[in-house]
């Protein structure tokens, strides 16, 4: 067992530094790195997207080209209001950069380098978007390269008008028609779907909020991926929400906003008020009943249990905590102030073993006689006149909007935000009427981005596995290079230590070739029968049993000292030789 057992570790061992032989002939130097992005950026080339029919598009930047972002892209340098001076700007930093990983080569994306910072930043629209027939698409990428600790990466777009006029001063205030996008904080994960809805009565502007979706959105947060976040308003009123091309929300309009659009038909009479005799119990308590004369309403809950003994053992006179004689006064203690100073107590060590100490007590039980207080039954209530609720009137500000896709023109789009995590990364942004249009953007772009981030991300046993599963005829070379070696080994270690094994045993053997008695005959006699069954040892070759008896003088020189011991050993030694000890025959 133990031969098995060393040669199972060694062979271990074995594979193990081929293994890691390998895996150094598999590290490259940093010039082989770059060649083998160069070789994986051919697999995936990028060119910065062009819209498949512009004029169908509002806007669509990929943030490859710097002169255009500067040419169209405005930094806000409001400040927000009500609050102190020294938070109010909008200071944080905006710049072109390649994504910090897994990024295509050419592609740029728009950075949140700061955090703790407000920060806006805004674009108008080629043309702007008039909600009528045509749907409006609004996708973009967000990857949360720091991951996100709190805070949004939410796009605002933003409603036609004199504030879209002076992008420059851009801040949380200016008026928005939607606001698509993710937000986070603690443990709060959002996707923001709010429309500013304006009441055809009277004039003013609501928020409308989305309905949570069910499905999770914590990986978006923490996974340092980009992501593709797409909305699609429809003029049937309905919506989608797709997160990487999947459905993520959808509903309509009407139905799936906090508050609804429209308001309802009639509203509770403010002035109505409950009549004094309105009776609401549903049940009230029999008048006729009367109480049991045997009802005892003065009997306790639980008694002392008068049948309970002492358990065996309990220590009655034992105390079960004792002053705990190796705690020492404190230097500072001050009789005077703090008074006679006294060790703490600790748990009895006597009462670990035992069932219990100091005074027992019976312990307490259920009354069977206890009732509690006498109630009276109940019944249905005669009276009864169900819940009061004030008379229904017509809503003096009800209307009716029967297309609330029909909003308030767009004109712009911009970021603003704040976040306690930096270098959130924005990029192939694009507002459009077609679906086809956003399909053939995320293509170019993030579709490719994500493909290329699928093949870097496999791993070298993902490939093993995929290339095994493709030609099975692989797992006859895994046999070949590592079953048959380590079965090799293992072969090759227990053969030698079963030769080892045999040659200690020969040798051992050959120590005892004659019938004659030696010193040593007893002890070995006395080890055999002891350690070892007779029947499965292996009998001993009449040949190599047979040898030369030793000399007389062999026999003095091995048997000299004392002359008692001379004497028994003489009236010992032709005793044997006259009767040799007897061999069973050897097995063969």
């Amino acid at each position: 067992m133990k031969c098995y057992s060393l040669c199972l570790v060694l062979s271990l061992l074995v594979i193990s530094n081929v293994s890691s032989q390998e895996a150094d002939e598999f590290e490259v130097e940093p010039d082989e790195v770059a060649k083998v992005e160069e070789a994986v950026d051919s697999e995936y080339p990028y060119i910065s997207p062009t819209p498949l029919d512009p004029s169908r598009v509002y806007i669509a930047d990929h943030f490859d080209d710097v002169e255009k972002y500067q040419k169209l892209w405005i930094k806000s340098l409001a400040k927000k209001e009500g609050i102190s001076e020294e938070i109010a700007k909008y200071d944080g930093v905006w710049d072109l950069e390649a994504p910090q990983r897994d990024g295509l080569f050419g592609d740029k994306g728009l950075v949140l380098k700061s955090k703790a910072k407000h920060a806006a930043i805004a674009s108008r629209l080629i043309k702007p978007f008039t909600f009528n027939t045509k749907p409006l698409i609004v996708q973009y990428e967000v990857t949360f390269q720091d991951g996100q600790e709190c805070g949004g990466a939410y796009i605002k777009l933003l409603s036609d008008g004199a504030d879209t006029k002076n992008l420059i001063q851009f801040q949380d205030r200016s008026p928005y028609t939607i606001m698509f996008g993710p937000d986070k904080c603690g443990t709060d994960h959002k996707l923001h779907f709010i429309f500013r809805h304006k009441n055809p009565k009277n004039g003013t502007v609501e928020e409308k909020h989305c309905k949570k979706p069910k499905e999770r959105l914590e990986e978006v947060f923490t996974d340092h991926l980009p992501h593709l976040f797409t909305l699609v308003v429809n003029p049937d009123n309905t919506y989608e929400v797709l997160v990487d091309k999947k459905v993520f929300n959808s509903g309509s309009l009407f139905d799936d906003f906090t508050p609804p659009v429209n308001p309802p038909m009639e509203i509770d009479d403010p002035s109505d008020k409950k009549p004094e005799d309105w009776d609401e119990r549903e049940k009230i308590p029999d008048p006729e009943a009367v109480k049991p004369e045997d009802w005892d309403e003065d009997a306790p809950a639980q008694i002392v249990d008068e049948n309970a003994v002492m358990p065996d053992g309990w220590l009655e006179y034992e105390a079960t905590h004792i002053p705990d004689l190796k705690a020492l006064k404190p230097a500072d203690w001050d009789s005077d102030i703090d008074g006679e100073w006294e060790p703490p107590l600790i748990d009895n060590p006597a009462c670990t073993d035992v069932s219990g100490c100091g005074k027992w007590e019976p312990p307490l039980i259920n009354n069977p006689e206890f009732k509690g207080k006498w109630k009276a039954p109940l019944i249905d209530n005669p009276n009864y006149k169900g819940k009061w609720r004030p008379k229904m009137i017509p809503n003096p500000d009800y209307y009716e909007d029967k297309n609330p896709f029909k909003m308030h023109t767009i004109s712009a789009v911009g970021f603003e935000l704040w976040s306690m995590s930096e270098n959130i990364l924005f990029d192939n942004i694009i507002i459009t009427d077609s679906m086809d249009v956003a399909d053939q953007w995320a293509a170019e772009t993030y579709v490719l981005k994500r493909a290329k981030i699928s093949k870097e991300a496999e791993s070298v046993f993902e490939k093993l596995a995929t290339y095994t599963n493709e030609h099975p005829m692989m797992w006859l070379l895994y046999i070949a290079v590592l079953v048959i070696p380590a079965a090799s080994i293992l072969y090759l270690c227990c053969k030698g230590g079963n030769s080892k094994e045999k040659e200690e045993e020969t040798l051992q053997d050959n120590k005892k070739k004659t019938d004659a008695y030696t010193a040593d005959d007893d002890v070995i006699r006395e080890v055999e029968e002891e350690e070892e069954d007779p029947e499965a040892k292996p009998e001993e070759d009449e040949e190599e049993a047979e040898a030369e008896e030793p000399s007389e003088e062999d026999d003095r020189e091995k048997f000299s000292g004392d002359d008692d011991e001379e004497e028994e050993e003489e009236q010992v030694t032709p005793k044997e030789k006259e009767a040799p000890r007897k061999r069973k025959p050897r097995k063969e």
